[in-house]
């Protein structure tokens, strides 16, 4: 037997020792699943009842101890799920009252505003405007942190250049990792770069709201949260249990973009989370070699969107060949030149936003 082996099994035994609130094991119980160790890392999932879901909350931090425990183990994540659609409900979306001795503290105490990016739709540059726009209020002296969202793509180890993987603080809290001056967490970093994410909803959720509570995220001015597409389960674990004080809408000019776009700020009003702004990406197209300027999407879509439904227009960002090398490479144009012309673009966007909630 190899070592990784004999790691794996000591990891699941670990996990299958807890012990249950009605008496017995995880082992005995069988609700283990979706277990996995690769480079030091472990995720696994328990399976409930939603009616289980504040019984078996002790019972997953202890799994999760036992699993950070384990020789070799570096990092762990473990998620309560349900075959059931439904989920337990999610935290207010307003700031709770400061918790009672024995209590746990609120979620992200030391962060001034949790920003959601969010578009509605993939394939519009979110996460690339997320980290442009992260690196634009990094540039303009605040502290920063990113959160990515999107458990099934996610994207900021590669738009950000992380390599490795997240140590374990002394509380047993996963530390962010850092990249330009940025603090950053990802389900990629925990999962090897070809997985497969085959969660449920209920895991979706509980995996997020672990990275929102159990990474020591320390002193921010913003945590910008890049959103996965779409207006299910995920939106609504970050949208009710993370205090937004607001989300930026990303879109490109075209119809087909803005109708899910307005989805998503539906959406958050019906959960009272303000719309701090939309930005256009992809607004048009310089040819590199005649100078052209092409609206391949159209142009000025989002603009008009955002004077329709009354939300401020934070600004326009054009498709650049430098944009997507960039981005390619792990080196953001706004970090490797901030004065250059889209760095500015970011910069001035970042700026509005930051207007909109000084």
């Amino acid at each position: 037997m190899t070592d990784q082996q004999h790691r794996t099994d000591a990891a699941r035994a670990a996990l299958e020792a807890v012990p249950l609130p009605a008496g017995g094991t995880l082992g005995a119980s069988g609700r283990v699943s979706g277990f996995s160790f690769a480079q030091g890392r472990v995720i696994a999932s328990i399976t409930i009842a939603p009616e289980e879901a504040q019984a078996f909350a002790a019972v997953r931090e202890a799994a999760q101890a036992a699993l950070l425990a384990t020789p070799g183990v570096a990092a762990a994540l473990v998620a309560l799920t349900s075959e059931r659609s439904s989920a337990p409900a999610a935290p207010p979306p307003h700031p709770a009252p400061a918790a009672p001795a024995g209590k746990k503290p609120p979620v992200l105490p030391d962060v001034t505003h949790v920003v959601a990016v969010a578009s509605g739709k993939g394939g519009v540059g979110k996460s690339t405007t997320t980290v442009n726009l992260a690196l634009g209020l990094r540039a303009l002296g605040l502290k920063v942190g990113i959160l990515d969202a999107d458990i099934y793509g996610p994207s900021l180890p590669t738009l950000l250049g992380l390599r490795g993987q997240p140590k374990v603080g002394a509380d047993r809290k996963l530390a962010p990792m850092q990249a330009y001056g940025l603090k950053v967490m990802s389900i990629g970093l925990l999962v090897d770069e070809e997985t497969a994410m085959i969660w449920r909803g209920p895991m979706v959720m509980s995996a997020i709201t672990q990275m929102l509570a159990e990474v020591e995220w320390g002193r921010l001015d913003f945590l910008l949260v890049d959103m996965p597409p779409g207006t299910g389960d995920a939106q609504l674990a970050i949208a009710q249990g993370a205090r937004l004080s607001g989300a930026v809408i990303v879109s490109t000019p075209q119809d087909l973009s803005l109708i899910d776009a307005r989805r998503g700020v539906a959406m958050f009003r019906k959960v009272d989370v303000p719309i701090l702004g939309i930005v256009e990406n992809m607004s048009h197209f310089i040819c590199t070699d005649c100078g052209a300027r092409h609206a391949i999407f159209g142009e000025g879509g989002a603009e008009a969107e955002a004077k329709r439904i009354g939300a401020p227009f934070l600004g326009a960002v054009p498709l650049t060949m430098e944009l997507r090398r960039a981005s390619d490479l792990g080196q953001p144009v706004t970090a490797l030149d901030p004065d250059g012309v889209t760095g500015r673009i970011f910069v001035e966007i970042a700026g509005r936003l930051r207007e909109r909630l000084s």
